[in-house]
């Protein structure tokens, strides 16, 4: 319970409290602390002992917010570590003497080893269920000669025409050694298939792994697998195995070279030899920010092929386009396209296969997180229309009515549910941090009527109104009215929504008739606190610079920098 409402009511942004940015220079950590000290400093606040002690209070955040970053290896701790870094007993003994840039250095290789021992303490299973389907009479009714004497009309036949299972489990020995145990079934056509495969890999160096490899299925079977790196932009992977078979022993070859071509691209070069002939293809694989890049020519016996493959990465939408071509003597093969992040750890896709000879394919596949359950279904033997567009037009229609009906609304719920938990579990401490919120504001007052006198008579910039919180429904920037906001006091009560006022603080941050608030969330600002965890917040100001009244509205993390004009409303003498 009290992780999960950590995630929504965050521990102090020390940056927040004094506003200032992570590469903010000492002079600006300095000038922003002596501004807070004069605004909340308890000797300020003596004549009311309320007051004061509230005062201390926030104080005391601001001074420990000053300290550590005005320290450079405080400020280097808590950059990499945060609060909880600085609480670690010791830590400032061992990394006094180290530099920032060796601080957040020794703090990654920590956390790759932990990650490490975290990966080797588990089983990591993983499998793929694959079940293949000939769904070809929906669109070229075969019939045989029982049916033609009887003129027999029925609904068309699909059946399952293969199914494969795979399924794999790691148990680490040693922090050098990993065992794996792996096993597939299949069956195609009535005829099944199995096996069952062992293998030790063992870390030699943190240059390379050695794996020995034993398994029985058509015959015992005997491999050896080594990886190798050998300079920072290049390294080796060779891998053989003898197979025994009623016909004698069948040896097979595998060994690919990499090496990175530059900051985004590796190229590789496969050699394989077997029963099955030999071949060797050549890849070249481009990974960006917005595409995935992968061609690749194979000459061998008994294929030759040329191959493209392009992805087009949509992290806003968390999606994936996807486009294939492929050309040999075996025929061509053109693929197209999308998968979609569900969850955190699942996805669904869809993808659509036009080949020559082998027809129309629909490949849908699920994922969960190392799960994966692919359907392959076989529409047509021939590249015709009527395949074709079911096979787009269909898995799209049917992800946007099961998003519609099903996903969306369960996925609400469960937000709902998680927020509605996390609130009752942080509800003590919610309650604590709105009662320092409005005696933060309290303690700004004197100082919101200087800087707001300062401005009104230089004509600079004056918040008339400020609001923090939940938009209304289908509310938006450009909607958004002085009227809908309310005019004048900033303490006049709002029906705008579940918002807060927090005219005054803003008014307080205010310097020479401009005002920066940082890109991050605005409730650990001085004067803010959360009226809605859990839900997107947007600030909304009204304020006059030039005698000209604007409004404007920003999302929670988004950066302000007034005076902007966004909407201006009108012009007052």
């Amino acid at each position: 319970m009290e992780e999960e409402g950590d995630n929504l009511l965050k521990e102090d942004n020390y940056y927040q409290l004094l506003n200032v940015s992570k590469t903010a220079t000492p002079e600006e950590i300095n000038s922003a602390y002596r501004r807070f000290s004069r605004m909340f400093h308890p000797d300020k606040h003596s004549t009311d002992p309320n007051k004061q002690k509230w005062a201390e209070q926030i104080f005391n955040k601001i001074k420990e917010a000053y300290e550590v970053l005005s320290d450079s290896h405080k400020r280097a701790i808590y950059d990499t570590l945060g609060k909880r870094g600085l609480e670690v007993d010791g830590w400032e003994v061992i990394f006094r003497t180290r530099t920032p840039k060796e601080i957040r250095e020794e703090y990654e290789r920590l956390k790759r080893e932990r990650e490490e021992r975290r990966l080797q303490q588990s089983a990591n299973p993983r499998g793929t269920i694959t079940v293949s389907v000939n769904a070809t009479d929906m669109f070229t009714k075969y019939y045989d000669e029982y049916e033609i004497l009887e003129d027999t009309v029925g609904i068309p036949s699909i059946e399952v025409s293969g199914m494969t299972i795979q399924q794999s489990i790691d148990a680490p020995v040693t922090l050098r050694n990993t065992v794996t145990l792996s096993g597939n079934i299949s069956t195609q056509n009535g005829i099944g298939t199995g096996s069952v495969n062992m293998s030790n890999r063992h870390l030699s160096s943190e240059r390379g792994w050695t794996e020995l490899e034993c398994g029985i299925g058509n015959g015992p079977v005997l491999g050896f697998k080594m990886f190798r790196t050998i300079s920072r932009l290049m390294f080796v992977n060779c891998g053989t195995g003898l197979q025994f078979t009623p016909r004698g022993i069948v040896p097979s070859l595998v060994t690919t070279m990499a090496i990175q071509l530059d900051a985004h691209s590796v190229g590789y070069l496969t050699y394989r030899a077997g029963n099955q002939g030999g071949a060797m293809t050549t890849t070249y694989v481009r990974d960006s920010e917005k595409y995935h890049l992968n061609t690749a020519v194979q000459i061998g016996n008994p294929h030759s092929f040329i191959s493209f493959n392009i992805m087009r990465k949509l992290p806003q939408y968390d999606m994936k386009l996807r486009l294939a071509l492929k050309f040999g003597t075996f025929g061509a093969i053109a693929e197209y396209g999308a998968e979609k992040k569900v969850s955190q750890n699942s996805s669904v896709s869809a993808a659509v296969m036009l080949g020559v000879p082998s027809g129309v394919m629909l490949k849908l596949k699920w994922s969960c997180s190392t799960q994966t359950i692919v359907v392959p279904i076989h529409l047509c033997e021939e590249v015709v229309p009527a395949p074709v567009f079911y096979a787009t037009v269909v898995p799209m229609v049917s992800w946007l009515i099961i998003k519609k009906l099903v996903l969306d609304p369960i996925s609400r719920e469960r937000q709902e549910r998680e927020r509605q938990r996390s609130m009752e579990a942080n509800f003590e401490r919610l309650q604590e941090m709105q009662r320092q919120a409005r005696a933060t504001v309290e303690l700004m007052r004197e100082t919101y009527l200087r800087n707001r006198s300062d401005e009104e008579k230089k004509k600079g910039l004056v918040i008339i109104k400020a609001l923090y919180g939940k938009l209304p429904s289908g509310a938006t920037s450009h909607d958004t009215t002085a009227e809908e906001i309310g005019d004048g006091a900033p303490e006049s009560p709002s029906a705008y929504g579940d918002v807060i006022n927090v005219t005054i603080p803003l008014q307080c941050l205010v310097r020479d008739s401009r005002l920066e608030l940082l890109d991050a969330s605005k409730s650990e600002l001085a004067g803010f606190y959360d009226p809605c965890a859990g839900d997107e917040k947007h600030l909304t100001v009204c304020y006059m610079f030039h005698n000209y009244l604007h409004v404007c509205t920003v999302p929670e993390q988004e950066a302000l920098i007034l005076p902007r004009t966004i909407h201006r409303i009108k012009n007052r003498s």
